[in-house]
């Protein structure tokens, strides 16, 4: 199948070719952190000038450094495999074999479709095997994979896929309903709309484990 450019441009590619994993260039990390944002530095420069904008104006003159801190050191700080939170298990001693949910995970995203933002809130929950893991730790985990350029599905998997190592279990589940800005504020402009995407391993495949996590975050979607 063949798409347009306006409608590539439109949907992007995530529903055309993507993978799971993060789409990283093997020299992805020759340049140290100081060099990289000195390049982004007089890349975000160069396009501000294109733009007409006046930068020797007080307002708009550290501009330029200041988006490129922050690509590096905050929205798109995932992307650095030094900064993944470590997940120390522990032995399940309170033989807990039901479901633990940690839900209302607050989601700051970027679309790498068009850089602009995805915010919403992810729901994660796993069935010990053995191991539990500190409920901070998922919260992290959301963070760091959430702290790159993304697209949502795939966000939800890779998620998905960290606890499984994490905890040497199938068991996984996670849910993320979130808005995109690139639909919200620019294209159709529906500023109502969510997406919401899932991925459920192991026991979550079954219909009444789902429901069940489904029932304990209050989310009517069918899926």
């Amino acid at each position: 199948m063949t798409y347009s450019e306006d409608l590539r441009d439109e949907i992007g590619e995530n529903h055309i070719a993507t993978s799971a994993e993060t789409p990283l260039r093997k020299d992805a990390f020759v340049l140290n952190d100081d060099e990289k944002i000195e390049s982004i530095r007089k890349d975000v420069e160069s396009i501000l000038h294109t733009l007409g904008m006046d930068l020797t104006d007080d307002s708009l003159k550290g501009t330029p450094s200041r988006v490129a801190k922050m690509f590096v050191k905050e929205i798109f700080g995932g992307l650095n495999p030094a900064k993944k939170p470590s997940s120390s298990t522990f032995e399940n001693k309170y033989q807990y074999g039901e479901m633990l949910v940690e839900k209302n995970i607050t989601v700051y995203s970027t679309c790498e479709h068009h850089l602009l933002p995805i915010v919403g809130r992810a729901h994660v929950a796993y069935i010990s095997n053995g191991t539990v893991v500190g409920l901070s730790k998922m919260n992290r985990i959301v963070d760091y994979y959430a702290k790159r350029p993304q697209v949502q599905e795939r966000l939800t998997i890779q998620i998905v896929e960290e606890l499984k190592k994490v905890l040497n279990t199938e068991d996984v589940a996670c849910v993320i309903d979130a808005k995109h800005l690139c639909v919200n504020s620019r294209g159709i402009r529906d500023i109502e709309s969510s997406t919401v995407t899932s991925e459920f391993g192991g026991k979550f495949k079954e219909d009444k484990v789902r429901r069940e996590f489904l029932d304990y975050i209050k989310l009517d979607t069918q899926f």
